[in-house]
């Protein structure tokens, strides 16, 4: 069971990495990778199942918070007391275990869904290496933003 301080305090750290993965989404355009701008990619995504634009970009952007806040939970509901290391090794630890699940079954489908196709690991786009690593410096600064946020908010897991 997960306290109300504990579910908050999550809540708000899982905000908080969401914010830093935007940033540097859109910041990595600087250094030569794609700016990746999921809430624009979502919004797309749930207009195509319409065939009208009936989403804006804030619901769009709603909905990527909304999943960061989840991951957050699930990272301190199932996984923070399993993986080894400090909050920095976990951080990327589990930044890499997104950038895999992403690139292998999210992005895929939610490409599918939006009538395109992104292919496995982005190989149907006209730059995967560089969406690859892109995805990867995203997720690992949302994985290494989230552990120490909840490491400096007291958050240390479930009991299971």
């Amino acid at each position: 069971m997960i306290s109300s301080t504990t579910f908050w305090r999550t809540v708000i750290c899982g905000l908080i990495a969401t914010f830093t993965m935007t940033m540097v989404s859109f910041l990595q355009g600087g250094i030569g990778l794609p700016a990746i701008d999921i809430g624009h990619i979502l919004k797309q995504t749930f207009n195509h199942v319409h065939g009208d634009e009936v989403y804006s970009l804030i619901w769009g952007n709603a909905a990527f918070n909304v999943g960061g806040v989840l991951m957050a939970l699930f990272w301190v509901a199932f996984l923070q007391n399993r993986i080894p290391g400090n909050w920095f090794i976990q951080g990327i630890i589990y930044g890499i275990i997104i950038s895999v699940v992403t690139g292998l079954v999210i992005s895929p489908l939610f490409a599918k869904a939006a009538g395109e196709s992104f292919g496995i690991f982005y190989t149907d786009t006209w730059i995967p290496g560089l969406i690859l690593i892109g995805g990867i410096v995203m997720h690992i600064s949302y994985g290494i933003t989230l552990t120490l946020c909840l490491k400096v908010a007291g958050v240390n897991g479930v009991d299971q």
